[in-house]
């Protein structure tokens, strides 16, 4: 019977990654539990033992986009890891009671580190590198596209739906003159984000999104459906087309899956975005059908391994100034994440969408935006 160090030393090897190997991705041993808390808790345990120190790995990022290549993540998922997918099948962990918990466990962390991490607008969702070199640039041509795409002009109401810590917001009425509410569970982002604003015709919520019921001319949602959930989604559509004038734009920037998932992974859904589930195109066009109209699809995912490439960059080059706030586990937890979510773009595993919606009433005179 193989112990459980040589069942994970086989594994690794299918991808080319060897346990104390000469390689940058090859993985580093710190303490021998490694092998039995990866065997016995799959993903789960790979982050734990990562973040407790058993193990490092110089490029984490090559490591992981060797091994989901491979597909190595489904050899070492163990049988109690479908409880959380029962779970999810379920139950609604995106219900309205449950809909400010990823406020308070993930975007109200501290605005010290997303202010480190970030652009100089804090966007925190994938930039647009065409034509740019740097993420400041990334990120105003990303906001800017998003203003062309659905039609912007002055004094037009626009709801942002998930609005961070405000940049959408604040570039669309700065850059076009239009009149924006935002809203967000986080308030973290609202305290900054009023701050940052203040003389524009902005309002920011402390808000769900199930409790908008408003007309707007517009209406923008960019990196929050992925908390929405697959039980919800057809309430997020019924939602945005209450509040969408007859004649009105929807954009939906969102993280997606190739394949249909109802949680993500055990150790993303503990430490980092609690609930959080990337739509399928499946699921997603299941929510659209009968309510919208398909207006633009639009996939630029490699564009966010640079940008979780440029924040790792930020977030690791300004730790000095951060660790007095947060400890040294925090760090390796912040690392696994940021640099493990890279990989899932660069090994095509994860993709990023932005979709354009309108009701049928709407013109059918649209050209599509790049």
């Amino acid at each position: 019977m193989k112990t459980a160090k040589q069942t994970i030393t086989e594994i690794l090897k299918e991808a080319g990654i060897s346990i104390n190997g000469d390689q940058a991705y090859d993985i580093q041993i710190n303490n021998e539990r490694f092998y039995n808390r990866v065997l016995a808790e799959g993903v789960l345990g790979l982050g734990e033992s990562y973040m407790d120190g058993d193990w490092d790995c110089k490029a984490l990022d090559e490591m992981f986009y060797r091994a989901l290549r491979a597909g190595l993540e489904s050899k070492i998922e163990p049988l109690k890891m479908i409880f959380p997918l029962v779970r999810a099948w379920l139950i609604n962990q995106q219900r309205k009671s449950k809909a400010f918990k990823v406020g308070k466990h993930h975007y109200d962390i501290g605005n010290d580190l997303f202010t480190s991490m970030l652009d100089k607008r804090m966007t925190y969702s994938c930039g647009y590198w065409k034509n740019v070199d740097n993420l400041d640039a990334a990120q105003e041509a990303k906001l800017d596209l998003i203003c062309r795409k659905i039609c912007l002009k002055p004094n037009l109401r626009v709801l942002d739906i998930g609005c961070g810590w405000g940049s959408f917001a604040g570039y669309a009425a700065e850059k076009y003159g239009v009149s924006v509410l935002g809203i967000t569970v986080s308030k973290e982002q609202i305290e900054l984000a009023q701050e940052r604003y203040k003389g524009l015709d902005i309002e920011f919520r402390y808000q769900d999104y199930r409790d908008v019921n408003e007309p707007f001319d517009r209406i923008v949602s960019v990196g929050m459906f992925e908390h929405v959930g697959p039980k919800n989604y057809q309430t997020f559509m019924q939602v945005a087309d209450r509040c969408l004038v007859d004649n009105g734009y929807f954009l939906l920037h969102t993280i997606s899956s190739n394949t249909s998932r109802t949680s993500t992974d055990p150790w993303t859904d503990k430490y980092i975005f609690p609930g959080g589930a990337p739509p399928s195109p499946y699921k997603l066009m299941k929510s659209i059908e009968g309510i919208f109209v398909l207006r633009d699809w639009h996939s630029f995912g490699g564009d966010y391994d640079r940008t979780l490439m440029d924040w790792y960059e930020n977030f690791n080059r300004s730790w000095s100034d951060l660790i007095t706030n947060y400890d040294a586990r925090f760090y390796r937890m912040w690392r696994f994440f940021l640099l493990s979510a890279a990989a899932g773009f660069r090994s095509n595993r994860n993709q990023l969408w932005q979709i354009l919606l309108s009701k049928k009433a709407a013109s059918a005179d649209y050209n599509a935006v790049r």
